[in-house]
């Protein structure tokens, strides 16, 4: 999934410079960009990935090159934020597998984990309007599902472990 995720904000390009780089992305090819990519550490990989993110979102939400420090900072937190919930749950299980009171107890965790992401989310978005409009915020909120949809797209659907249905 990240390199599904990496891919779309390297081809969404912008035309960022890395940190030890000085590379036009959206002149290469998929190939070469690869071949950057591939060339940099992986803490190079992350903050690239960071920053062609955090572009994306400021180009998208048109967000005032005033308020473009601020509001990195939060955006950044609440993301690492949504990801220490996220990382409460492990949802690499087979559910066939589960007792009932194991089951019981894996659903009764991710809505606890669920409602924990909601109210991070609610917490994070009144943070966010002290730095851009409520509307940019919805903007935010809804350029993020749609990602998260294209990314659910062009992954292999299902469950690893879980059993094919047919």
């Amino acid at each position: 999934m990240k390199k599904i995720l990496f891919t779309l904000f390297i081809i969404y390009g912008f035309g960022l410079n890395a940190q030890k780089t000085d590379y036009d992305w959206k002149k290469m090819d998929p190939k070469q960009r690869k071949e950057v990519i591939n060339s940099l550490s992986p803490e190079e990989r992350k903050e690239l990935l960071i920053k062609f993110r955090n572009n994306m979102v400021m180009d998208n939400l048109d967000i005032d090159p005033s308020d473009k420090e601020e509001f990195t900072g939060v955006y950044n937190e609440y993301l690492e934020s949504q990801r220490q919930i996220k990382s409460q749950f492990n949802s690499n299980f087979n559910p066939d597998n589960l007792s009932d009171d194991e089951a019981k107890a894996k659903l009764q965790q991710s809505f606890e984990v669920g409602q924990k992401l909601l109210d991070n989310r609610k917490k994070y978005a009144d943070k966010m309007q002290q730095v851009i409009p409520c509307q940019k915020v919805l903007k935010l909120f809804q350029t993020e599902g749609m990602m998260r949809e294209k990314m659910n797209e062009r992954k292999p659907h299902g469950n690893k472990n879980a059993p094919r249905q047919k």
